[in-house]
């Protein structure tokens, strides 16, 4: 950066002449953002900081030899904590080489002002009026850099969201490409480094999700293998839960005994297929699986709901996301597709990612229970049949 820092601080601009003066402290906020562009160090940045404070004025004109200030190297070191001079003399020396300020030495080389009627005529030391000489360029860097630095965060932002959201739905073949970019947002990287794991993140995000989605429609969407009937009437008694009321378990052990076979549940279930209401003992003769874990009766929905809780760990999914199934699809919706997916639970490749995917289908209003349970109900009927 020596070589553009002095293009760039080195060459006077005609224009700048043309301004009537700068703030001096506005002018070192702007070189504080920009020193990285100008190879500058915090140090060297404390003694020009030091140098403006024996200005008396706050604005600096680009007039030559309009803002000089002469303290002793003793003054200077006093206001910077006690510099050594050897440190001193080389950060001079670099903010002179960059052209930030410039010297106006006497004959003897000291530095000291002559004053005439309370007026300063004539003074030797350093000249800050390059400063404003070369403000528009200053600026201009400051702008740019604070700019990259937005754009940079906000990339980081992505790559932590993209990050989050594959940790969520990704199996543990991905463990590797998590890690790597984790160390990545630990450290300050590049903006190249930031696109290319945005990229990575991305690419794995698409696979994961074509896949739980393929996942999904194979258990959601029921074939159905042929249309059966019964030639007896039919009589459907419609049965209200209320896990609030005191009659639930009495109205839970009134439905349970009246069991229904597969086909005429089928056939409730398909009479409206897009309905929300879901019967018990449908979803018992459907998921006949659960009777392994839980041997007893189940007498009402909130039987159902503990079931489904116990079940979760053995199938390999965290608790809230049970609790976000059940937020966005409701108790009784989210406790039939737990059950139903422990009679699919050989095929399902990451349980967890797929209940989430559900939960996000339902926040959507593009999820329904009733098609998992008519096709775990298609595939048993057969058996129903010959018994």
């Amino acid at each position: 950066m020596k070589t553009a820092s002095q293009t760039l601080f080195g060459r006077l601009d005609q224009c700048a002449l043309t301004v009537v003066s700068h703030d001096k402290w506005e002018l070192l906020a702007a070189l504080t953002v920009a020193a990285p562009e100008f190879d500058l160090g915090h140090r060297t940045l404390g003694v020009l900081k030091a140098l403006l404070t024996f200005l008396p004025n706050r604005e600096i004109t680009p007039e030559r030899h309009s803002a000089i200030v002469f303290p002793s190297n003793r003054k200077l070191s006093e206001r910077l904590n006690g510099m050594p001079e050897s440190t001193l003399r080389r950060h001079l020396a670099r903010l002179v080489e960059m052209g930030i300020i410039s010297r106006h030495s006497s004959p003897n080389r000291k530095r000291y002002a002559r004053h005439c009627g309370g007026d300063c005529k004539l003074a030797f030391g350093f000249d800050l009026s390059p400063l404003a000489v070369h403000a528009a360029q200053i600026h201009d860097t400051a702008q740019a850099v604070q700019s990259r630095a937005e754009q940079l965060a906000i990339l980081r932002d992505q790559v932590a969201v993209l990050r989050q959201k594959l940790l969520d739905v990704a199996s543990d073949d991905a463990a590797e490409l998590l890690e790597t970019v984790r160390k990545l947002l630990r450290r300050k990287p590049c903006e190249n480094a930031l696109a290319q794991a945005a990229s990575d993140l991305s690419q794995a995000l698409a696979h994961y999700q074509s896949a739980n989605e393929a996942t999904a429609n194979e258990i959601t969407a029921g074939q159905m293998s042929g249309t059966y009937s019964q030639n007896e009437r039919h009589i459907q008694e419609s049965i209200k839960y209320d896990f609030d009321s005191e009659d639930a378990a009495e109205t839970g052990r009134t439905a349970t005994k009246a069991v229904h076979p597969s086909s005429q549940l089928s056939e409730e279930l398909d009479t409206e297929p897009n309905s929300p209401a879901l019967d018990l003992t449908a979803l018992v003769q459907a998921c006949p699986s659960v009777q392994d874990f839980y041997p007893n009766e189940l007498r009402n929905w909130q039987d159902a709901d503990r079931i489904a809780e116990k079940l979760i760990p053995m199938m390999g999914i965290d608790g809230s996301v049970l609790h976000d199934a059940q937020v966005s699809m409701g108790r009784k919706h989210a406790t039939t597709v737990v059950l139903c997916m422990l009679e699919k639970l050989g095929t399902i490749r990451s349980p967890g990612a797929y209940l989430r995917r559900l939960a996000q289908k339902a926040r959507e209003g593009q999820f329904s229970p009733v098609p998992m349970l008519k096709s775990l109900l298609h595939s048993q009927r057969p058996a129903a049949i010959v018994s």
